[in-house]
């Protein structure tokens, strides 16, 4: 049993590792809001940027549904001691740099769920999933928000098409342009609050483990306004290795193909987040891109891309996992847990 100073520490590299988390998880995902309103020339990058650091720090503050999931309805809290939530956090960070660093669009959800079920199985096996809470609110949602967000994207782009059907092309991507805008900042909105509410429940998992909080129940209002800035702050950083495979090596896109994306994936993750259900941004609006874009014709997408990015998603959770339970081999010792 480590020592009050070993808890001590053992909590502060918890809390540093999450705040590092939700850096990255702000750069990495920085594309899913603002890729296609740079591509399209909707928003200048720097302009992009900052709006969409704002919107994600609003969307953060919105609720505490997915937070409760991350942190209770994946795996039992007793199972879930602190090297077990430092070792998930590295699983994590490791996939996500490794991702960028590639410049592939990956899911940071998926990545902390993966590292979280990595770690716990290493520390108690596979008998700490709950499994009801990974089938409906994680696996269910894996498969059906990137479906909703490429069928979605197509439908609304063939009203659209329909409905200016006789408007000059020119005239189009001009008032669509503008309207890029608004749906850029409901993408970034709705990607904070599903994305930061993450970080918040895995903090506040570790302050239950550190029998600072008897159990999990709210999330407390310091950890909100951490994980809310940290994740805000990577935006800001921007991403650009991603926003440019997202932004124009998937698929040539005009503004109202922009428009259609980011308004149909932000309205999937709003919902999603509302439903306590921790999605992939990233897989929503790259699906959500691909039906925008495959309505003109379906050749338009550059296939090869989506495969790769495909790989990327099957991958996320299993490699993380893998990390994630090294990771707990390694510090186990080390903490003494």
């Amino acid at each position: 049993m480590p020592s009050l100073a070993g808890l001590t520490v053992l909590l502060l590299v918890v809390f540093g590792l999450a705040v590092l988390f939700d850096y990255i998880n702000g750069f990495h995902d920085t594309a899913n809001a603002i890729a296609t309103s740079v591509s399209t020339r909707a928003l200048r990058p720097e302009w992009a940027i900052a709006m969409s650091a704002v919107a994600n720090f609003l969307g953060a503050l919105t609720g505490q549904a997915v937070a409760k999931t991350v942190g209770s309805g994946i795996v039992h809290q007793t199972d879930a001691n602190q090297v077990v939530v430092a070792a998930a956090l590295v699983g994590a960070i490791v996939w996500n740099l490794v991702t960028w660093r590639l410049g592939i669009p990956s899911s940071s959800s998926h990545a902390l769920i993966g590292g979280l079920l990595g770690a716990s199985a290493a520390s108690a096996g596979i008998g700490s999933w709950q499994v009801d809470g990974i089938v409906g609110k994680v696996l269910v949602p894996l498969v059906t928000s990137p479906i909703a967000g490429f069928a979605l994207a197509f439908v609304l782009m063939v009203v659209i098409f329909n409905v200016f059907r006789r408007a000059h092309p020119r005239t189009m991507n001009d008032r669509f342009r503008r309207l890029q805008v608004l749906s850029a900042a409901f993408m970034a909105f709705s990607h904070g609050s599903n994305d930061a509410q993450k970080t918040m429940g895995i903090m506040t998992l570790a302050l239950v483990g550190a029998r600072i909080l008897p159990a999990f129940n709210e999330i407390p209002i310091p950890i909100i306004l951490l994980a809310a800035t940290a994740i805000s702050l990577g935006t800001a950083a921007g991403g650009w290795r991603i926003i440019r495979t997202m932004g124009s090596k998937v698929v040539k896109l005009d503004p109202v193909h922009g428009f259609a994306a980011e308004t149909t994936a932000a309205s999937v993750i709003f919902g999603a987040s509302t439903l306590g259900m921790p999605v992939s941004t990233t897989h929503v609006i790259s699906s959500a891109i691909m039906g925008a874009g495959s309505s003109d014709r379906f050749n338009s997408v550059r296939w090869v891309v989506a495969r790769n990015i495909g790989i990327a998603w099957v991958l996320t959770i299993p490699a993380a996992g893998v990390v994630a339970a090294l990771s707990y081999a390694m510090l186990r010792p080390i903490f003494g847990a």
